[in-house]
């Protein structure tokens, strides 16, 4: 009995290691967009911290001088609709880079 029960502990230990390591980096995306109407040196980190306050964002980069943005995110909390939305709700308007449409 005490064998089985050792497996079986064994068994779930290790299917709770796989289950953290797939959750932990398995669903990160990057999108690249656009964003209208930056005029200033303080427009990207009004962009930035819109994009940030989304759930699921794990990094952002404006860029001025191009235009655009970049976004780090989990794929399972949020998409880059919303992640354009904030930046739209905030006076820029985001819009998504297609792959291969750079």
């Amino acid at each position: 009995m005490k064998r089985i029960t050792t497996l079986i502990l064994i068994l779930v230990i290790n299917a709770l290691v796989v289950v953290i390591a797939f959750a932990a980096d398995g669903h990160d995306q990057e999108a690249s967009f656009t964003v209208d109407k930056m005029s200033c040196a303080t427009c990207p980190i009004t962009v930035r911290k819109a994009m940030q306050r989304v759930d699921g964002v794990k990094e952002v980069n404006v860029d001025f001088d191009t235009k655009t943005a970049t976004v780090l995110y989990d794929s399972i909390l949020t998409d880059a609709k919303q992640i354009a939305e904030a930046s739209n709700n905030v006076g820029f308007p985001a819009t998504l880079i297609e792959d291969g449409a750079e």
